[in-house]
């Protein structure tokens, strides 16, 4: 461990400038105006991916943006490591909310981050964690350390669903042959207290259109005698969660797996202030489902949000209209178990059912994608927990993530292997938010503790 921390010192300030010339690329991969920019980051991925020690890389072709691949295999009968990361990011926006420019990196120092943080779109997400890998490659690599073989898959459609990402792994799947997939995207609990995602949560998300009368009527013509559609999906809406915020689509809950009283109770060894989590908000109370608590809500439970809703007369002073239609854009997040196609064919057939005469009802799916669970007592888990262990000086604590990854149901329906997330980023670093940044701390110590993750799992894998 000493080595790799001399090392990770001699070479500090080249590893931190390296990243910065990274983020200065802007590959907005949501915005066809930096195409350009996104295939140039590729090429510098590309390289340094050669420059760290792979044997072979390349550049794959895809029906979108192109997916490098690379590897260093030096014996086939040991195990294999799959590192997935992204070189695209979010857009900026809103600009005028940045401190500093966007694609301009520069390290300030916060409460947080003594030590100085980098400031810049793809700080965290996910260039400054994904290039950890690279950089704790380049250190097996010249202590002659590596332990087992190693593949990277770096994508650039992330942002915008990875729909690339699944046609190139449906595929390549003897190329991608692996025996654990390891990925950096997401964060952990403090600089103090390391976890390891265990789970995520699946996604459906759709648009529904509430339809009434042909046209835009006159509110006091026929204002009591027509169903008025935003009338109707409000109370359509409403009518989804019951008074203990139990959702009430038929079905909705069939599949949901409990999680036992042990799995609870370590989840909530996690420090965690419910004043603290008020305050950060501007929040009087929490608001939720009955039974459980705020960290179990966010992550083991499934929900169901308004995202958006609009409709009628939206400008300045009054119109006296009944809108002809009303629209709202619905997210559901799932919990494993739950197939994100039966619960949007559960939620449009119910949503459909609901529907009072006088409107007619559409349900537009939009995406999803399935959640995910790595069991703790796998070789993997156990693999990162004593590499957190050993530069952290205390163990991991497992956490359930509320958001959602699809590509990692993907990788294990595909690839029929599990993903451990070793994420380094903080809640605060403010990821598809103005203001991103990814701490020189965290950076450093991500390149610390991967090259022990391959040092156990070779170990524990005998």
């Amino acid at each position: 461990m000493e080595n790799i921390k001399s090392y990770v010192q001699q070479h500090k300030d080249r590893f931190i400038n390296e990243l910065i010339e990274l983020l200065k690329i802007p590959s907005v991969s949501a915005d066809t105006a930096y195409s350009q920019d996104v295939i140039d980051t590729a090429a510098a991925v590309k390289e340094s991916l050669s420059k760290a020690g792979c044997d072979f890389v390349e550049t794959c072709d895809t029906p979108g943006y192109p997916i490098i691949y690379g590897e260093k295999i030096i014996d086939p009968k040991l195990p294999t490591v799959l590192v997935y990361g992204h070189y695209d990011v979010q857009p900026p926006d809103p600009m005028e909310l940045w401190t500093s420019p966007p694609f301009e990196p520069v390290i300030k120092k916060t409460e947080i981050h003594p030590e100085g943080a980098i400031f810049a779109r793809g700080a965290c997400d996910d260039k400054g964690q994904m290039y950890m890998h690279v950089k704790a490659l380049e250190y097996m690599v010249q202590s002659n350390t590596l332990p087992c073989n190693v593949k990277f898959m770096i994508e650039g459609e992330e942002e915008v669903g990875s729909a690339s990402l699944a046609w190139f792994v449906e595929r390549n799947q003897e190329k991608l042959k692996n025996d654990v997939i390891l990925i950096s995207d997401t964060g952990m609990i403090s600089n103090q207290q390391p976890s390891i995602t265990t789970g995520l949560r699946g996604l459906s998300y759709v648009e529904v259109e509430v339809t009434g009368p042909n046209r835009d009527l006159h509110s006091g013509l026929y204002g009591g005698a027509v169903a008025n559609p935003i009338n109707v999906l409000a109370k359509m809406i409403a009518s989804l969660h019951d008074e203990d915020n139990h959702i009430t689509i038929p079905g909705f809950y069939d599949k949901v797996q409990e999680l036992s009283t042990e799995e609870r109770a370590e989840m909530a060894k996690a420090p965690f202030s419910l004043e603290k989590y008020k305050n950060a908000l501007a929040l009087n109370d929490v608001y939720g489902e009955k039974g459980y608590v705020t960290n179990e809500r966010n992550s083991i439970r499934p929900t169901l949000d308004v995202n958006g809703i609009w409709g009628g007369y939206q400008g300045e002073g009054a119109k006296t209209v009944i809108a002809s239609k009303a629209f709202a854009k619905i997210s559901m997040r799932l919990v494993p178990n739950q197939d994100w196609h039966e619960i949007t064919e559960l939620f449009t057939k119910h949503f459909t059912s609901i529907a009072p005469a006088g409107v007619t009802v559409k349900v537009t799916p939009h995406h999803g994608g399935q959640g995910y669970v790595t069991p703790i007592d796998s070789i993997g888990y156990q693999a990162a927990n004593k590499a957190y262990t050993e530069t952290f000086g205390v163990p991991a604590i497992p956490v359930r993530s509320g958001g959602s990854i699809p590509i990692v149901a993907l990788f294990e329906k595909e690839l029929k292997s599990k993903t451990i997330l070793m994420g380094f980023g903080l809640d605060s670093d403010a990821i598809h938010s103005p203001n991103e940044h990814f701490g020189i701390f965290n950076y450093l110590k991500g390149i610390e503790t991967i090259p022990l993750f391959y040092k156990y799992f070779v170990e524990l894998s005998k």
